[in-house]
């Protein structure tokens, strides 16, 4: 399953590390963060839980930018 989810990220780089924090996350597939459209689309694995994922996926993205912000 794919998602997209709005998010707020003040540079480019800041996104990169988002990108990171959320596809070392456990249940995520794969996530790509374009800071240019500021969305984040995650594909979950197969049998995950969207939004217990997501939960992951914030934490570890607030822990490497604190100022960032996932709409769920």
């Amino acid at each position: 399953m794919k998602k997209t989810y709005k998010i707020e990220v003040d540079c480019a780089n800041c996104a990169n590390l988002m990108e990171d924090a959320a596809n070392k996350t456990a249940g995520v597939e794969s996530a790509v963060v374009n800071f240019m459209t500021q969305k984040m689309i995650v594909k979950f694995e197969e049998g995950e839980e969207p939004k217990s994922v997501m939960k992951q996926v914030v934490k570890a993205c607030k822990k490497v930018e604190p100022d960032c912000e996932i709409y769920l």
